[in-house]
């Protein structure tokens, strides 16, 4: 059985999208085989950094969610070029269509039959990974979520609302009895020395920081146009987020 990972991040804006993006795609040229999920269904967007419209999507989550489709066939192939084996990187995008955002927020969906699916996809498409890219905050699509998974990675900001915040989430996670937490600190400030800022972060939530990522302008410059590490893959930053996916497949 594949590792279920979710990402998640107490607020929105913390660069947690962009972390599942680069994460899955150095996974899957390391030969895995990998599953991204979005199930930030209300507000998607993690398609755009797999190069691909929103108009253009073709089978979502949500034929799955309410039209009965099998969860393997919404699956999009999004390999990148280079890989190594048998790798492969499969994203299940939410539908950007105004009627069915409408649609979630009026009606909502159920969140048992999505977690289901997660464990139908891992079966299906024979995955080492399968990475879901939350909804911030906390609701009921989240707390199973957690649940379900081997490892929670949360994205925080060095931000006194994001440590509040992320305190609450760790101090959930652990009452659900998730075995593997990890942090992971985004958008740190220059002037700010990483090892201080992993040092403060492990000592205030006692769990390991796998990464501090820098503010990097070269991200801003991107604009979510592409995966960073296929464009950088030189870069610093796409160094801490082989680290990160180091730490998840335990090399």
């Amino acid at each position: 059985m594949g590792n279920i990972v979710s990402v998640h991040s107490f607020r929105g804006g913390t660069g947690k999208s962009n972390t599942v993006a680069n994460v899955a795609a150095l996974l899957s040229t390391e030969g895995y085989r990998v599953g991204v999920v979005d199930t930030d269904i209300q507000s998607p967007g993690i398609h755009v950094l797999f190069g691909l419209r929103g108009d253009s999507l073709g089978a979502t989550l949500n034929d799955y969610l309410w039209r009965g489709a099998a969860i393997n066939t919404v699956a999009q192939d999004v390999t990148p070029a280079q890989i190594s084996g048998d790798g492969k990187l499969f994203l299940i995008p939410s539908s950007t269509k105004p009627g069915e955002i409408s649609r979630v927020l009026r009606e909502g969906y159920d969140a048992q039959k999505l977690t289901t699916g997660f464990t139908g996809l891992v079966k299906a498409l024979d995955l080492d990974y399968l990475i879901i890219d939350t909804h911030p905050g906390l609701n009921e699509e989240t707390l199973l979520s957690m649940v379900m998974s081997n490892t929670l990675v949360i994205v925080m900001r060095p931000d006194q609302q994001d440590y509040e915040g992320t305190y609450i989430t760790v101090q959930v996670a652990q009452q659900l009895g998730v075995p593997n937490l990890m942090l992971v600190v985004n958008k740190t400030p220059r002037i700010l020395k990483p090892d201080e800022v992993k040092s403060e972060v492990e000592t205030t939530y006692g769990i390991e920081v796998a990464a501090v990522l820098p503010h990097s302008e070269e991200m801003m410059n991107l604009a979510s146009r592409g995966i960073f590490a296929q464009h950088y893959p030189d870069h610093p930053m796409t160094e801490h987020y082989r680290r990160i996916a180091r730490k998840l497949s335990g090399t």
